[in-house]
């Protein structure tokens, strides 16, 4: 034998049998057994069965790979469906089923938020204040309000920055964010209370900072941990002291004596919580991040330390309908990311998703501002300059949310710093400043978030 032999699948050697014999005029007389062919309602049955398996391929190979995964022999194939191999069959069915791309079912909502704990944190962050009406018979503190703001401000941005390291090293470890907590708490508490205490005058006024301080250091380690509902329970006292002044004077010991116990029980449970979590096993080598990287947050929470007490100065039920709604804005945090995430589920290019994000962003924050306009003529406070403040805050926390923090801290700052100038100096445009310093914050905030969080890679 000599010459090429076609080897290909369906080739004539594979339907043919020919029986040769020479002839002087080169003639061949040959003996053929024709093929059976094709079972066109065996293989339409078959199509029908993996209809829905069959139409989302996009080429023969995929159903080449779902044949051989329903577990079809070449002996079936060719007796049963009269094809000569796996991807003939699998071209037939191919071209025979329609093609259809379903869409995929809806995912759970990654960003899915904790009501009960955004409820609680909004709580959390007004109801120390109960204990300065409790205690303010006993030591006047409106009289020292500098030392009281000053220590509050340090601990607050302290706090933030502290906070955040804290998350950083929760990658690693719980124990090894307990032992950040163990080390910048106490700390904190301590040089907020030293910067503070030049303004005290000493006795009760410094033992009252001192106490304040403490309480921020570990509320603050407590909320880090999630130990909301721990929070509550340990100031239940101030619940029921601001219950008894509704109806009588419990006299010195009990607005000395609840708070108090109040402040023991907060540092007792964070004591508790910082234990358990320093018995944890400690996590194998990792790096710890540098302190520049948590800087941006402490200034952060300084300037909006600020600008709170800006607005408080002339509007204090306004800064305790601010501070409560600081929850609703987190549950809004969490409403936001898991929106982008529909609507980048939901688009197909960059411009489309930049204006989906534009309608997620206004969505949102017009879902936090809209009930503060009904709380601002409650509490008598001019609307505008609560709404734009709140804007500005709410805003700034959604870049932080996201890693972004050099462009709100940096713009936050530099809003408080031109409306702290323009009120310490007195110069015009006097009350206005605040509110125009928000004005020009919240534009350049929401510039920076729409060019940031409008891109798809920072939601996927």
């Amino acid at each position: 034998m000599s010459g090429p032999m076609a080897l290909e699948p369906g080739g004539a050697e594979q339907d043919t049998l020919a029986l040769r014999l020479a002839r002087p005029d080169d003639r061949t007389l040959s003996l053929r057994l024709p093929a059976l062919g094709t079972d066109e309602a065996a293989v339409s049955l078959l199509a029908a069965e993996l209809a829905d398996r069959i139409g989302p391929a996009v080429h023969p190979y995929e159903v080449a790979a779902l044949l051989e995964a329903e577990g079809l022999t070449a002996e079936t194939i060719k007796d049963r469906y009269g094809h000569p191999n796996l991807f003939s069959l699998a071209t037939a069915l191919y071209e025979q089923v329609p093609r259809t791309f379903p869409e995929p079912a809806p995912a759970a909502d990654p960003w899915r938020p904790d009501h009960v704990r955004c409820l609680l944190r909004g709580l959390l962050f007004a109801l120390p204040g109960l204990a300065y009406p409790l205690t303010a018979p006993l030591w006047h503190p409106g009289r020292h309000a500098a030392a009281l703001i000053l220590a509050g401000l340090i601990s607050w941005a302290w706090g933030q920055g502290l906070g955040h390291r804290a998350h950083l090293r929760k990658a690693t470890g719980p124990r090894e964010a307990a032992r950040t907590l163990v080390a910048g708490a106490p700390l904190g508490a301590a040089l907020a209370t030293a910067l503070a205490a030049p303004l005290t005058g000493g006795g009760p006024v410094l033992l009252a900072v001192a106490a304040q301080s403490l309480y921020l250091a570990a509320a603050g380690v407590l909320l880090v941990l999630a130990r909301e509902k721990t929070l509550l329970a340990a100031l239940s006292p101030l619940l029921a002291g601001a219950a008894c002044l509704l109806r009588w004077d419990p006299g010195p010991v009990p607005r000395l004596g609840l708070p108090l116990l109040a402040l023991l029980g907060t540092l007792a449970v964070t004591a508790h919580a910082l234990r358990g979590l320093l018995k944890e096993p400690g996590a194998d080598g990792g790096r710890r991040p540098p302190l520049r990287w948590s800087l941006p947050y402490g200034l952060f929470g300084l300037a909006a330390g600020l600008l709170v007490l800006l607005e408080g100065r002339r509007e204090p039920y306004a800064v305790i309908v601010l501070t409560l709604s600081m929850g609703p804005a987190e549950w809004l945090l969490y409403r936001y990311r898991g929106l982008s995430v529909a609507a980048l589920r939901a688009t197909a290019t960059p411009a489309g998703f930049l204006l989906r994000s534009a309608g997620v962003l206004g969505l949102c924050l017009l879902g936090y501002l809209l009930p503060l306009l009904p709380a601002a003529y409650l509490t008598g406070a001019p609307p505008a300059p609560l709404l734009l403040l709140a804007a500005t805050l709410w805003t700034a926390l959604l870049l932080q949310a996201f890693g972004t923090a050099w462009p709100p801290a940096v713009i936050c700052l530099a809003a408080a710093g031109a409306a702290g100038a323009v009120t310490a100096l007195r110069l015009p445009p006097g009350p206005a400043a605040l509110p125009l310093a928000c004005a020009a914050a919240v534009p350049c905030l929401l510039a920076c978030a729409l060019r940031l969080l409008g891109r798809p890679a920072r939601h996927a």
